[in-house]
């Protein structure tokens, strides 16, 4: 009849890949951002707040594969969290976006959606928050 209320979970290393992955996966789910802007905002929230919605402004163009179905825009959000959290250390963030792509296409076979969506259908959703978990997972061990 009554419940408890509950106290917000703190957020800690060992469930923070997992509540930056649903952050993603629900903004992508409202139909508001596409996967590049969801993983660009669900990381930054958690790891650059200062970047800003100017920096999420430049995702925009990246959502189904940049409009041409190639590179996942997911894994594009990923690789422009990595540039601005580490903005003065290019070859982190060149050595941070090679991990990421490998782990992608270890996962789902290739980084290009067409190719992913031939396989897996409608899966775009749940990549969204894979992907932002893996990069918040990735943040977390460094």
């Amino acid at each position: 009849m009554f419940r408890a209320k509950r106290e917000p979970e703190e957020k800690t290393p060992a469930n923070r890949p997992e509540e930056v992955a649903d952050e993603a996966e629900g903004l992508y789910r409202s139909g508001k951002m596409n996967c590049a802007e969801s993983v660009l905002a669900a990381v930054t929230s958690n790891y650059m707040p200062a970047a800003g919605d100017e920096a999420l402004r430049l995702a925009a163009g990246f959502g189904g594969g940049s409009g041409a179905g190639c590179i996942c825009g997911a894994v594009v959000g990923g690789t422009m969290s990595f540039g601005l959290i580490f903005a003065d250390d290019r070859k982190r963030v060149q050595r941070l976006t090679k991990e990421l792509h490998r782990w992608f296409r270890d996962e789902y076979g290739a980084t290009c959606c067409k190719v992913i969506l031939q396989t897996h259908k409608k899966i775009c959703f749940e990549l969204t928050g894979k992907v932002a978990g893996k990069v918040a997972e990735m943040l977390e061990t460094l």
